[in-house]
């Protein structure tokens, strides 16, 4: 049993550097859209209950939700914690090799869109920082930490590569941290330097009113898929598919997925895993609040840790952490029934 075990660790470690490999071949926000995709059809399967009769002789139960969004969406091959944390750390290190001249309108390094296809030096560190993110959301998960274990690999991935690349932890900020008024009057970092002395995650969402306003409609809505579905992770799924807009160039798309897994794990927290025993209204309000929370934590960490910096910090994982701990406070004061799907460490 041991011997087993060992080598299907060591077999996860050999795909979780295959998948950190693939995200920096591909870029890490394309990565992530397939994340977003393989979560749809993982929590559709498993919402339509394996009906398959007649699709090409595949039998139901080889089908499963499990298998298609916990190993493929969520695991070495699309985890956000391997192929996305190892995409933005290739851009760390393609910027500092001097690889990366595109034109992208702040540092390069934080340019999560661009692909590198089969440069092996490269393909080398996203696959180091696959493994790191693995074992990063392996050692949440052992030690029954209260977040999401994939949210925070991708967070302390990023502080990993700023440290390994040498690149500052939050940047010059002689402005203010929470400030985004250069941003608006266009000042630069140095006198003739191309790059805003602020860089805000998203130029078209940044303001208080915006963001607020955003986190709850899309609260409302990721509660309501999760009320009707019974899916936590569906919602997630749709919002992180929607980026392949803003992956095209779509202007003004929202980053949304952070709102939409926070509202919908602090519904099925707050109901005790049964929201259909309550009444709809009462858990759209519940998705509302937190999501508009976790729209505020999103841009609180974005004017802390990615404005001023040089690398790409991902404002969504941090706002998932901070949210999902809140869940777990909320139960352990006794406000919510359950913690959902959130470890609680006793």
């Amino acid at each position: 049993m041991a011997e087993f075990s060992d080598l299907w660790m060591l077999g996860m470690l050999i795909a979780a550097f295959a998948g950190g490999a693939f995200g920096a071949a591909i870029g890490a926000l394309p990565a992530f859209i397939f994340t977003g995709f393989l979560v749809m059809l993982g929590e559709g399967v498993r919402i339509l209950s394996g009906d398959y009769s007649g699709l090409m002789g595949v039998d139901p139960d080889t089908l499963n939700s499990a298998a298609i969004t916990g190993q493929i969406g969520f695991g070495p091959v699309f985890g956000p914690h391997i192929s996305f944390a190892a995409g933005a750390a290739a851009s760390a290190y393609a910027a500092k090799k001097g690889y990366m001249e595109t034109g992208f309108p702040y540092g390069e390094a934080k340019n999560i869109i661009y692909a590198f296809g089969p440069k092996p030096d490269v393909l080398l560190v996203g696959g180091l920082f696959g493994i790191l993110g693995y074992w990063l959301a392996t050692l949440s998960s052992i030690f029954s930490m209260p977040w999401d274990p994939i949210a925070m690999a991708v967070v302390l991935s990023a502080f990993a590569h700023r440290i390994f690349f040498k690149y500052p932890i939050i940047g010059n900020a002689k402005k203010g941290l929470m400030n985004m008024v250069p941003f608006e009057k266009k000042e630069p970092r140095a006198k003739g330097s191309s790059r805003l002395l602020v860089e805000p995650w998203l130029p078209h969402q940044y303001k208080w009113s915006h963001v607020l306003s955003l986190g709850v409609v899309v609260g409302i809505l990721a509660a309501f898929i999760t009320y009707e579905t019974g899916s936590v992770f569906l919602p997630f799924g749709i919002s992180a598919a929607t980026l392949l807009f803003l992956n095209l160039g779509v202007e003004r798309i929202p980053v949304t997925h952070h709102i939409s897994l926070v509202a919908s794990t602090a519904m099925v927290a707050g109901s005790g895993g049964e929201p259909t025993a309550y009444a709809l209204s009462g858990m759209l309000l519940l998705g509302a609040f937190f999501g508009a929370i976790a729209a505020l934590f999103g841009e609180i960490i974005q004017r802390i840790f990615y404005a001023h910096a040089d690398t790409h910090l991902d404002p969504p994982a941090a706002a998932i952490v901070l949210g999902t701990i809140l869940v777990v406070i909320f139960y352990l004061i006794e406000i919510f029934e359950t913690s959902a799907w959130v470890p609680v460490p006793f």
